[in-house]
């Protein structure tokens, strides 16, 4: 059976008390000699706080508990397993369940006694209250500086924090120009273009009321010491929107269309005659993918949503690669260059390393060592179990869901459906029946919900001329 030391030090407490971990292991060891108590294996949480139990090093501990592996525990002080007092006791009940014992280095504690474990209540009380007394001050802190201006977070784009305070840096001028220019109407895709800042700051920038001298905690904002990048004027009317004349309502598959050479949403845009074009986000900045005409995009969703309506054999082919994803290939084990050994071979190992700890066949340190990396696999081989198992019902969902849209088309003429609907109607069409249409310069990919990617040529929507399908691509 092993003796472990749990050793736990926050970066604020090291930084302020000098609280090492080697300090605490070296006064727990001598504490175990002096008490004829053997060696000491030592667990160490370093850098964690003591507000959860949510460490790697105490559930390390606690697994070897469960195991049966531990005879006895250190601590320095009781404040080191936890500050929660709800948690302390939950941690004597696990060890006493056990029969493990707790030492505290500093405390003296005896948990055999109605006194020792009144104690340690008393004890855990006060680590408690200590803890949330230090979380009142921070948040009083916090309140007290938004209060008097200063910012108590980290910088935002366009100032520095010197001396506690915000001062406007190099990129000011920036912040100015995307105020100015979302004043004139333009898109944040556009901004990103003009200044080189991503289209989220942009946004960011263009909502957040620090640049008009104020601070933010909490969700209020109060005045600022700081000094303002844009006039209240110049805000609000960077939030009045594009001009009427370059509004348009949202065409029916905004959202929907993808580029297939990056994976960046495709916005839309209208040509000189007012056609609309999907366009990928990122075209001539690194993508050469061209654009599209909306109306050729809309034939291959009817063509899809058709197929997957009209043709048998493509339905079949769907029903059984869902079959065989939910049956097997969804269950397989991932491998990498053999296999992996599963739950019972690692915990054979872990029963043959114990024994040869037993046997004084490894040292403390060793069987620590081994016994982590075992833990290790034991709880990723867990994971991959649970993942398999979610993906399994994913893939059942699926299939579920396919078999309703293939129900619902096969009872609706899609196409004549679509030329007597409404915007409105067309675009509920393709919220609850189409996923995506992504874009390549060959061909088109259109995936109709639960269905597999259908690969449609240009020339089958009208791109190009002419009508031929090609058939079903891509994976489930």
């Amino acid at each position: 059976m092993l003796n472990v030391a749990y050793c736990r030090v926050s970066t604020e407490e090291q930084a302020a008390e000098g609280f090492s971990i080697d300090g605490q292991a070296e006064k727990l060891r001598t504490y175990a000699q002096l008490h004829d108590l053997g060696p000491v294996t030592v667990i160490q949480d370093p850098g964690r706080s003591g507000k959860n139990l949510e460490r790697p090093g105490l559930q390390q501990l606690l697994a070897m508990v469960e195991q049966g592996h531990v005879s006895n525990v250190f601590v320095w002080r009781l404040d080191r397993l936890s500050r929660n007092l709800g948690d302390l006791i939950l941690l004597a009940d696990t060890l006493g369940k056990h029969e493990v014992g707790l030492h505290s280095f500093t405390e003296k504690l005896d948990l055999s006694s109605a006194t020792g474990r009144m104690f340690y209540n008393i004890l855990g009380a006060f680590a408690q209250f200590y803890r949330e007394q230090l979380a009142e001050n921070v948040r009083l802190g916090m309140h007290q500086a938004a209060r008097q201006g200063k910012w108590v977070n980290r910088p935002k784009f366009g100032y520095d924090l010197l001396g506690g305070e915000l001062v406007p840096n190099s990129d000011a001028p920036t912040v100015r120009r995307i105020f100015d220019l979302r004043a004139q109407g333009l898109s944040y895709t556009r901004i990103e273009e003009l200044t080189g800042v991503k289209y989220s700051t942009a946004r960011s920038i263009a909502h957040s009321r620090i640049y008009l001298g104020e601070v933010l905690l909490n969700g209020e904002w109060f005045p600022g010491n700081h000094e303002a990048l844009v006039s209240a004027t110049a805000f609000a009317t960077a939030h009045r929107g594009a001009p009427p004349w370059q509004r348009r309502s949202h065409h029916v598959l905004a959202g929907r269309v993808r580029c297939g050479l990056c994976g960046r949403v495709a916005t839309i845009r209208y040509g000189r005659e007012g056609r609309p074009l999907y366009r990928c986000r990122h075209r001539g900045a690194g993508c050469s993918q061209p654009s599209r005409s909306a109306v050729g995009l809309i034939h291959a969703v009817l063509l899809g949503l058709r197929l997957v309506a009209e043709d048998e054999e493509l339905q079949e082919a769907v029903r059984r690669e869902l079959e065989k994803a939910v049956g097997s290939g969804a269950g397989e084990p991932r491998r990498g260059h053999g296999k992996a050994p599963g739950i019972e071979d690692l915990a054979k190992r872990r029963r043959k390393l114990l024994e040869l700890y037993y046997a004084d066949k490894l040292s403390a340190e060793l069987f620590a060592e081994e016994e982590e990396r075992l833990s290790g696999q034991i709880e990723a081989v867990r994971r991959d179990q649970k993942e398999r198992q979610v993906e399994r019902s994913r893939m059942s969902d699926l299939a579920a869901k396919f078999e309703e849209v293939a129900r619902i088309l096969r009872e609706m003429d899609v196409e004549r459906l679509w030329a007597e609907a409404t915007d409105l109607e067309r675009r509920v069409i393709v919220e609850e029946l189409l996923e995506s249409v992504a874009m390549y310069p060959d061909h088109l990919e259109v995936t109709v919900s639960g269905a597999p990617r259908l690969n449609v040529t240009l020339e089958e929507v009208g791109l190009t001329g002419g009508w031929q399908f090609r058939g079903v691509g891509g994976g489930i």
